[in-house]
């Protein structure tokens, strides 16, 4: 399956890039309601490096989310990969495009629900809305904070 997310941000696409390089990004990025603890940051410029985050699933089921940095290319994309998680599969690709207004953040998910056809079955219902309403969150938190940014 395939996710996409797209938002046009008013600031430079190194701006955009800067934002996903601050130390407490990823922290910045997390949703209030996903209650996720991150046990080890990843540095994303370095290829190979990990981010740990345990959380809880629906709020009752424990899981741990091991994600690997897998290509950086600034200030137009960089990537991660599920090592361990709930996904049967997981790669997601923040791509930052220059667009006449500033940047183009799109971030691209490919992934396998768990639990085969199940999960196929499920992810609509259960999967992709909180998916959409994670990434609206990500993207409102990067828009304001590079717009705010920017203008300052």
């Amino acid at each position: 399956m395939r996710y996409t997310k797209e938002t046009l941000i008013k600031a430079s696409p190194e701006r955009v890039f800067a934002f996903h390089e601050l130390p407490d990004a990823f922290e910045r990025l997390v949703p209030p309601w996903e209650n996720a603890k991150v046990v080890q940051k990843a540095d994303i410029s370095v290829i190979g490096s990990r981010a740990v985050i345990e959380q809880k699933i629906f709020g009752v089921v424990p899981s741990r989310w091991v994600a690997e940095h897998t290509a950086y290319d600034p200030p137009r994309m960089f990537e991660d990969v599920q090592i361990e998680g709930p996904f049967a599969s997981w790669r997601h690709r923040h791509v930052i495009e220059p667009h006449p207004e500033g940047a183009l953040l799109r971030d691209e998910i490919d992934f396998e629900p768990p639990m085969s056809i199940i999960g196929d079955l499920a992810a609509p219902i259960f999967i992709l809305p909180r998916i959409e309403k994670m990434f609206d969150y990500r993207h409102k938190v990067t828009k304001e904070w590079c717009e705010n940014e920017a203008a300052a």
